[in-house]
Order: C-alpha cells, then sequence, then structure tokens
C-alpha cells in the first residue's frame, strides 16, 4: 500500500499533535482530492488560523504561510491539531487545555499525550485580547453576522441557475467561484463561533464542579431552541405525520420505499400530490444535508432522496407523543428549572452567579449560533457539488467515468487539463478509488503525535471486538440527559435503517445531521465518537433523544438485539441481557 495519499501532509514541527476527535464526525472516511485542493488547502487552513488571530488567542505570524498546521491528513483521513488548541486554552481566561481537550474531543482525549507547556503558551497580551472577545460572548443575545450569511446562501441556492444548459467549462467554472468568493469567509465565522462555542461550556462546567452536579452542564444546554441543523428533523417529522394520517399514503410506504416516489407520482389522489409538493419543498429547504456532508462527492438529501424516504418509513412508526417539537419544549423547561436551582444555590456569591447566568445565556446563543454557521457552509458546499454532479453525470454518459461521484477523484489542478481532455482520467481515477478503497478499511489512530504510523501498523476497522455482556457497563460522555431501556440496532449507513423500530436504542460509530431524523423514533442513541460541542449531540438535545456519545467501541461490541439501560445524563450505557 502507498504511504502517502495524493492529498496527504507532513504533521507540524511546530505543532505536532494532531487528533479525529470531532473532525472524525464529519470526515469519517478519507477525504477526496476534489474537495481537499479546491477548499480544504487554500482555504480551511488559512481561515482555522485567521478565526484564531480574530479571537485574540494568537498572532498572524505564529502560523506558517503554506503549511498545514490547524488541519492534515494522514493516511487519507483528517485531522485537528491539540497542540494549537491546548495553547488555545492556555491563554483564554477561564478556559484550560485540558478543558479544551474533554469538550473539542470527548473521552478518548485522554489518549493524547498530556499537556506540556510551552515558554510562549501562556500570554499576558492574548489573555487580554481574549478576555474582549469573552466579554462580547457574555453579553451578546444575537448573531446578525449568521443571519445575514444564511441570507446570502439561500440567495445562491435559490439563484441556481439551469445547470443542465452550462457547459463542462462553466459548471467546472461555477464550483470553484462559489468556493472561492464565499468559502472561507463563511468558514472563518464557523471556526470561530466553534472557539467561541467552548466558552460557555467551560464556564458552567465550573460552577457544576461547585455544586457538585455533574449532570447540570448536560441540562443547561438542552431544549436551547432555533438549532438550525435540527430542522430537518422537524421537518422530515411533520412528513411522516402526513403520512401517518393518510391511508393512501400510508399503503404506498407498506409497500416499500424502493420506487415509492414513481408510485407517487403516478397516483392522481390528491394525499399523493400535497405529499410530493411538501417533500419537494423539504427538498429544496434541507437538500444540502447529508451523510458527510462537507466532502463534495458525498450523498445528501437532494442527490439521494431516498435517504429521506427511509427516515419519514422509519419515522411513520413512532407515536405522536414523539414528536421532536414536544421533547425540546419539555428539556427547556428543564434548562429552565435546573438554571433557577443553581442560581438559587449561588445566591450568595452574587459575582459568581451572574457569570454562571450570563455563561448560560451564552450557551444558548453560539451553541445555535455554530449550528447556522455549519449549515451555512454546508449550503455553499452543496452547491458547488451540484454543479460537479452535472459534469460527472456527463463524463459517466462519455464513458469517461465509471459513476458520477467519480468528479471527486481528481484533483481542482488536474480538473483545468481533464475539462478539455478526458484521456488521463483512467490512468488516474480508477487507482485512486482502489488506493481511497483500501485506506477506507483501515482505522485510523485517534492520535498522530509528531509522526504518523507506517500504514501497515493500523488496525483494519473490522478487528473483532468482544461483545458485552449482562452487567457490563460502558462508559461515554453525556450527550443529552434521560434514560431509557430498549433493544440494541446497530447502524451503519443512515439510508438504510431497516429494522430500527420505535423505542429501540440506535447504536452507531459515527453520526452528523444526516443521521438525527433517526434519532426521533429511537429510544435512545449511543455513538462511539463526539464530544461536549459535537453537530449530533448538539442536535440530539435538540430533539430531546437520551443520547451518550464517546462510547468507544459500542457498535463492535454491543450486539443487535441485546437489552441496555441509557442514563444520558451521566453517559452509561448498561447491559441488562
Amino acid at each position: 500500500m502507498p504511504e502517502r495519499w495524493v492529498v496527504d501532509n507532513d504533521p507540524s514541527e511546530k505543532f505536532p499533535i494532531y487528533t479525529r476527535g470531532n473532525v472524525g464526525e464529519v470526515f469519517p472516511d478519507p477525504v477526496a482530492p476534489f474537495s481537499w485542493t479546491l477548499w480544504g488547502i487554500p482555504h480551511a487552513e488559512p481561515g482555522w488560523a485567521e478565526a484564531l488571530v480574530r479571537f485574540g488567542a494568537f498572532d498572524d505570524d505564529e502560523f506558517t504561510p503554506g503549511v498545514m498546521e490547524t488541519l492534515g491528513v494522514f493516511g487519507g483521513y483528517a485531522y485537528l491539531n491539540v497542540s494549537i488548541t491546548r495553547v488555545f486554552g492556555a491563554r483564554v481566561p477561564g478556559m484550560s487545555p485540558e478543558a479544551v481537550d474533554q469538550t473539542f474531543f470527548g473521552a478518548e482525549a485522554a489518549t493524547a499525550p498530556p499537556y506540556m507547556a510551552g515558554p510562549h503558551d501562556e500570554s499576558p497580551t492574548h489573555a487580554e485580547r481574549s478576555a474582549k472577545t469573552l466579554e462580547w460572548i457574555l453579553t451578546a443575545t444575537r448573531l446578525p453576522e449568521q443571519e445575514a450569511s444564511r441570507d446570502t446562501v439561500r440567495a445562491l441556492r435559490d439563484q441556481r441557475p439551469d445547470l443542465g444548459a452550462l457547459t463542462d467549462a462553466q459548471l467546472l467554472e461555477r464550483a470553484r467561484d462559489l468556493i472561492n468568493t464565499h468559502w472561507q469567509r463563511l468558514w472563518v465565522e464557523h471556526i470561530f463561533l466553534t472557539h467561541c462555542a467552548l466558552v460557555p461550556p467551560a464556564i458552567l462546567g465550573a460552577v457544576a464542579a461547585a455544586l457538585d452536579d455533574p449532570t447540570l452542564v448536560t441540562r443547561l444546554i438542552s431544549g436551547l431552541g432555533e438549532v438550525d441543523s435540527a430542522l430537518p428533523a422537524h421537518a422530515l417529522w411533520d412528513l411522516s405525520r402526513t403520512v401517518t394520517a393518510s391511508a393512501h399514503l400510508t399503503q404506498a410506504f407498506d409497500t416499500g420505499v424502493d420506487g415509492l416516489r414513481a408510485r407517487l407520482e403516478a397516483s392522481s389522489h390528491p394525499d399523493a400530490t400535497g405529499f410530493l409538493a411538501a417533500f419537494d419543498m423539504f427538498i429544496r429547504a434541507h437538500g444540502a444535508r447529508g451523510f458527510n456532508e462537507w466532502e463534495m462527492r458525498s450523498r445528501t438529501f437532494e442527490t439521494h432522496p431516498e435517504i429521506a424516504w427511509s427516515a419519514i418509513d422509519r419515522i411513520r412508526h413512532a407515536p405522536n407523543s414523539a414528536d421532536p417539537r414536544d421533547a425540546q419544549r419539555r428539556l427547556g423547561s428543564e434548562r429552565e428549572a435546573a438554571l433557577a436551582q443553581a442560581a438559587a444555590a449561588l445566591a450568595g456569591d452574587p459575582p459568581t452567579q451572574a457569570q454562571f447566568l450570563a455563561g448560560a445565556q451564552a450557551a444558548r446563543t453560539f451553541l445555535a449560533g455554530r449550528e447556522r454557521s455549519k449549515t451555512n457552509v454546508i449550503t455553499l458546499v452543496h452547491e458547488a457539488r451540484m454543479a460537479m454532479r452535472e459534469l460527472g453525470r456527463r463524463m459517466v454518459e462519455r464513458g469517461v467515468f465509471a459513476e458520477v461521484e467519480d468528479f471527486g477523484m481528481l484533483t481542482d489542478a488536474e480538473w483545468t487539463s481533464v475539462i478539455s481532455d478526458a484521456s488521463q482520467v483512467a490512468q488516474i481515477v480508477p487507482p485512486r478509488k482502489e488506493q481511497m478503497a483500501r485506506l477506507a478499511a483501515l482505522e485510523a489512530p485517534f492520535i498522530v503525535d509528531g509522526q504518523v504510523p507506517p500504514l501497515d501498523t493500523w488496525r483494519r476497522r473490522a478487528v473483532d471486538v468482544a461483545p458485552a455482556a449482562p452487567g457490563d457497563v460502558l462508559q461515554g460522555v453525556p450527550g443529552c440527559p434521560g434514560t431509557a431501556t430498549g433493544r440494541v440496532r446497530v447502524i451503519t449507513d443512515p439510508s438504510d435503517p431497516r429494522g430500527l423500530e420505535p423505542g429501540d436504542v440506535l447504536v452507531a460509530a459515527i453520526t452528523d445531521s444526516s443521521w438525527t431524523p433517526l434519532f426521533i423514533p429511537a429510544g435512545a442513541v449511543v455513538v462511539d465518537q463526539g464530544a461536549t460541542v459535537s453537530h449530533a449531540v448538539i442536535v440530539s438535545r435538540e430533539l430531546g433523544i437520551p443520547c451518550v456519545v464517546s462510547v468507544g467501541v459500542g457498535s463492535r461490541s454491543l450486539q443487535d438485539g441485546q437489552w441496555v439501560s441509557v442514563d444520558g445524563a451521566t453517559g452509561t450505557v448498561t447491559v441488562i441481557q
């Protein structure tokens, strides 16, 4: 096996420690060359540094121009830099390297080398600058910049041209222009808000420790409302209720998801035509969301509507009592009660009480704002994706590509020549697809410390794990409070959730926004990866589903049919039988 993927880079000598934590949720598989060369290297790397400078925690000259430091790709897998986030924790008042590790990377952060302070990690100058940002974080109640960006990307979606009428060169230029014009600004907003979102849980965590209430933080950041990433699940719930209310639609779904759209289109029943109109509105509003949605060659609700059909099919079996809006309201009420109780306990310490209340409000503002900023970038990526898929479709018709998604296997630079002469594709794409498949069979190390282990030492993903036995307790990180007991159902593909029944405990190695609709019928959710600010975790708190993340090998040790008890407040999964 070749030691390097086409977009691999070397670890930074200055900031040597990297992790799969957090990024493993949004890039679970090897990155494709087109995405990484179009926006990863030229925009994501400098954009991350720009966001840290904007926060006040770094200076521009602390980063090396043209060198991948904040991000990395090793063996094809994307990594985040731990060394840099630890310096961030050391410089920002009220934070610490250890707190950032835990909040950002989850329980597996403990596998990283211990933090060793560098001579310039602590910096009064950067602490003073960051303090100004902290003051803003603790007083802001709206984020108009993100609202303006949302209007921008929605306009880009509304103004999408007839892609079929564009030439090959125009399709490629559209994808490039969308990314080069808008992507880095939206990315800087997202990474800046991601770091802002680390602050409120740290403040709340300090108070929770003082009050000896380990469940307080999770309760205070649940049921926040206005979380963009939860909206597709709400919309799919509404569609599922339309199905359950109609005998005609119920019969259509009972026949099976395969061929469902064609059957509905062939029907003259008003329920069918009304449902299809509502579904098309859903695709227009949320078509950008999907599995591994940062990756341009990945499936989304618009490119593969069967993902949404399958989700509706599972959700329709859930009782009306599973309405996610009811759960959100319940968690919101519980959050307000917990907030009042903790504030009353701090009544004798007015300064701490004031900071605590400000931290609770900031959690609401910035956790939701972070999700909105992600939605903005994802929507932009999707517009570029649709242009490239049209180009890929044409290449399939001409016999150049084997499948539409092969467009992602070329680098941006290679596309410049391929657009006029595709003869070289046969020598480039098939070997890369074979190599990517071999890399995808490997389990990337969670931590890389200065040197990437040789690929022949990486474990294979299929390595057996001893099954969990009755009485075993799997410890993870609290995701969403609540308890549930149910039958385990291990799901590996969100577009194929067959077998997931209402009340089952959904167990997965990794989740992102395409999975969250499946949370609705589930009694609880258990995920191998994740941390306090993981996107899927934030959404689970909006849907009111007991959730435990960072369970490690839960998806391999828990077996279909086992019964488990999940406690989302303590982060435990107990095997019953």
